[in-house]
């Protein structure tokens, strides 16, 4: 590879060599009718050997990789210290005639924009829009040649230090490019997004256009028309008053110019030249196969493409074979795990449900429209979600209003399976829990003695056959019915009370502390883990330092037993996790670290309750909650007796009670028995990765996560593997993980957005669903990471989402919030046990509340109020 390339010996394939927006370029210059204005790249290598190579570069390189990217201050000294060095080296001879020849060939006179290509840019999981330095206007070589260099420097500005530190972007391996091509002095120019940057929707194009160049746009100068089209037709146009625009200088670079009174209030663009433009950006969009962010300008009638880059923020679509509109709901706003999964989670999860699920962006959806289509499915759905998740339900209401999202079906041709029909009845009777949890348990045993001894073909075989006893445990119509009972108790009782008493959310009181809860009792458990630590101040100081020190794994539980008091310490951490050790958070994951992996986890929860409570807090918690419980039982049932007809409805009312403490508790186990099962299958696929990492197969055992379990068997039956196929689910994993999951989204990819519609909040109070009353004030401690945990007896929990392993932080707090969450989902069904006020579904909390403000939860009327 030389120093300078032409756009036409450059395509896709060459990103290493010319960047991002170089490689674009390139392609952008292939596509048939598309009009790119002629230049060349100042490749990667001339990067190197003019940059990478400078001692006092590396030096600074090795400081600035080690600075975190919040600190602000040590991100902005060491970057200038870097861009001053590149700004200020020379170029070597060779190169200056390289850059010269190709300057000659368009023309040296002509004027050029200069700008900066990085190898980490404009990239399908990292656009890097706007980190680096671009120059307009430039003309002679001697000012190609230093804006060559200032472009090199922008690598290194503060936000790009910052972009690439948030990302995992490390900066010595990042190379920069630069693409030098004739200017286009245009009398338009703007950007053209060929799906909405809004709603997402790959059907909707927006363009923006302005006077003059375009960088009047994208610096924010000034605010340009807006026109969106659909289906080859412009369905809005706001046009803008336009006072400013960006020109080319007569002394090079640009220059702020007014916009004579007569044209600010024109239309940019006509009708006809706004759809030519969008056709030329679905033929770009179809070239790259992704909806592109297109910078364009307009000179004369003729439109020139001058940088096109992926659209990043937009949420990936599933996967489909036909026309048909789809509805998708988001699976993980109903498990409580939003965040991406793996491809081994992801399969084996699709294994384990029975609903068809489709994947994007790493998680999963139920496609909702055939459900929709006919009146029945629509009426269980809605009240459905209404119960459980009315966001859910708000946005499914608008796709129905809107009418064009879902055909309208008769019920008998609908060609679909009916909506399921609710379980039949059951007696209330413990005895039925008791028993299937023990059949539960059983099928657990089983599991651990068959497959300890299994390798190779088998154990994939094995564990493939024992996914279909998961499902018959899981999914037993008894175990069904008893949790549709507890849950229509808890309904009845609800909507009983409040029109016979005036009595708001009154089951809350009346399922704390209920037997058979094994998430509760996990909660509790951990209390009594910290009574037996509490006595031996060494291990006290073990375990703080260890904190401190963030360290991992589980090496520490050895090292107790040197300490006095270590002994005990370490038993009862061990018990602990020989019960509980299989959870962890996001663990319908497979490929999640539990917690048995890596016990520091549970550190600074032990630690929060060795501080916040005297021994014995987890009984005197749980029977406080049953006495609470028992209270309020008492009091309903009087205060009924009093009303008309009142022994009648104090008889039907503690029918409902005995019912929902016999069966509200066992709502928590079936998740707990699939987990455990989860377990068992990672510990034996992991032992099986071993063996293909020492055969040479993987290069890691953590490889296997990136395959789905059907690959995974072909790897272990032919002892062959695609490492290619590994490295791209890796890095799309990654860009995964900064995405937002949508609770709802169409075929089209749009985001259908949703609110709760009331008006009983104050104002600036953040609305949300009530799941366990009660009204409490305190300190919200915000907390994306259970490891990094650092609560005090008082404070309010403030996170994304909790799934069961985060039930040791609630008995700590005094109330809950959350961004995600149902009335039925786990974090909802224990803050009520332990009698903790919680609104959940408060869409962004854990931006708009900060740590350390003070807030109160209105955990019966559903809305947070921010104090200070």
């Amino acid at each position: 590879m030389g120093y300078v390339m032409g756009f036409q010996q450059v395509d896709s394939a060459n990103v290493a060599d010319v960047g991002g927006k170089g490689a674009h370029l390139g392609e952008l210059s292939r596509i048939e009718g598309v009009r790119v204005p002629e230049g060349f790249c100042v490749t990667t290598e001339a990067f190197r050997r003019v940059v990478a190579g400078v001692s006092s570069i590396d030096a600074q390189l090795d400081v600035l990789s080690r600075v975190e990217a919040d600190d602000r201050a040590a991100i902005r000294t060491l970057s200038a210290d870097v861009r001053r060095v590149i700004e200020g080296l020379e170029l070597p001879d060779d190169l200056v005639a390289a850059i010269g020849e190709s300057l000659a060939r368009l023309g040296e006179e002509a004027s050029y924009a200069v700008r900066s290509s990085a190898t980490a840019e404009d990239l399908p999981t990292a656009s890097f829009a706007g980190q680096q330095d671009s120059f307009l206007n430039v003309v002679g070589l001697e000012e190609i040649l230093r804006h060559v260099r200032r472009c090199w420097a922008s690598l290194f500005t503060e936000r790009a230090v910052t972009y690439r530190c948030r990302n995992g972007f490390d900066h010595r391996k990042i190379r920069m490019a630069v693409v030098v091509q004739r200017m286009v002095f245009p009398d338009a120019a703007g950007i053209l997004f060929t799906a909405d940057p809004v709603t997402s929707n790959r059907k909707i194009a927006t363009v923006e256009a302005g006077w003059g160049l375009g960088e009047a746009l994208v610096s924010g100068l000034v605010a340009g028309d807006v026109y969106t089209v659909r289906d080859d037709q412009v369905v809005t146009a706001a046009i803008a008053t336009k006072q400013r625009s960006v020109q080319a200088a007569p002394e090079g670079g640009t220059q702020d110019a007014p916009i004579e009174p007569g044209r600010q209030t024109q239309p940019t663009l006509t009708d006809a030249q706004v759809l030519r433009l969008v056709r030329l950006g679905r033929r770009i969009e179809a070239h790259f196969g992704r909806p592109q962010d297109i910078e364009w300008c307009l000179a004369g009638d003729d439109f020139h493409i001058v940088q096109s880059r992926p659209i990043t923020t937009l949420f990936p679509v599933p996967a489909t074979d036909d026309q048909e509109k789809h509805v998708y709901v988001s699976v993980g706003h109903q498990q409580m795990m939003t965040d991406a999964m793996k491809p081994l989670g992801l399969s084996l999860w699709q294994l384990t449900t029975p609903a068809p699920m489709h994947e994007a962006g790493g998680r999963l959806f139920v496609d909702v429209a055939p459900v929709l289509a006919t009146s029945a499915g629509r009426t269980r759905l809605l009240e459905t979600f209404g119960k459980a998740d009315p966001l859910v339900r708000d946005a499914l209401q608008s796709v129905l209003d809107r009418g064009d999202l879902v055909r309208t079906l008769p019920d008998e041709d609908s060609g679909t399976a009916p909506v399921a029909d609710p379980p039949a009845p059951i007696e209330t009777d413990p005895a039925i829990v008791t028993e299937l949890i023990q059949h539960s348990e059983a099928s657990v045993a089983t599991l651990r003695r068959e497959i300890r001894d299994l390798s190779g073909p088998a154990l994939l075989d094995f564990i493939l056959a024992d996914i279909a006893e998961l499902k018959r445990v899981l999914f037993d119509p008894r175990s069904l019915q008893v949790i549709m009972a507890g849950m229509e108790a808890t309904w009845w009782l609800n909507d009983r009370l409040e029109a016979w008493l005036g009595e708001k959310n009154a089951a809350d009181t009346l399922t704390q502390s209920v037997p058979h809860n094994v998430t509760s009792e996990m909660g509790l458990a951990l209390l009594d883990v910290a009574d037996t630590i509490r006595p031996h101040a060494d291990v006290v100081a073990f375990l703080n330092r260890l904190a401190d020190e963030g360290r991992e794994g589980d090496g520490f539980l050895d090292e107790l037993a040197g300490l006095t008091g270590g002994r005990e310490a370490h038993d009862a951490i061990r018990g602990y996790l020989d019960e509980y050790g299989m959870r962890c958070a996001g663990e319908i994951d497979i490929t999640r670290t539990r917690w048995s992996e890596n016990p520091a986890t549970l550190v600074p929860a032990i630690l929060g309750n060795i501080k916040n409570f005297e021994p014995g807090a987890g009984e005197r918690r749980f029977e406080q909650g049953r006495e609470e419980a028992r209270r309020k039982e008492q009091e309903l049932l009087t205060r009924l007796r009093a009303l008309p007809d009142g022994e009648q409805k104090a008889e039907e009312t503690k029918r409902m009670i005995d019912r929902v403490r016999a069966f509200a508790g066992y709502r928590e186990y079936p998740k707990y028995g699939m987990v455990s099962r989860y377990f068992i299958y990672k510990q034996a696929l992991l032992r099986e990765a071993d063996h293909l990492v020492r055969s040479g197969t993987l290069r890691a055992k953590e490889d296997i996560f990136f395959l789905r379990f059907n690959e995974l068997r072909e790897v272990v039956r032919t002892n062959s593997v695609d490492a290619e196929l590994i490295r791209e689910r890796r890095e799309a994993f990654r860009s995964y993980e900064a995405l937002t999951p949508p609770r709802i989204l169409t075929s089209d990819g749009e985001v259908i957005t949703a609110r709760y519609r009331r008006d009983d909040a104050p104002p600036g109070a953040l609305a949300g669903l009530p799941v366990s009353a009660g009204t409490v004030e305190g300190r919200a401690r915000v907390v994306l990471d259970m490891a990094q945990a650092d609560l005090e007896a008082g404070d309010i929990l403030v996170t994304a989402y909790t799934d069961p392993s985060w039930t040791p932080l609630f008995v700590a707090v005094a109330g809950l919030v959350t961004e995600v969450g149902g009335l039925m989902t786990h974090g909802a069904v224990i803050a009520r046990e332990y009698g903790l006020p919680a609104v959940v579904g408060v869409d962004q909390a854990t931006r708009l509340i900060q740590d350390g403000q003070r807030i109160r939860v209105h955990g019966t009327d559903g809305y947070v109020e921010i104090l200070d």
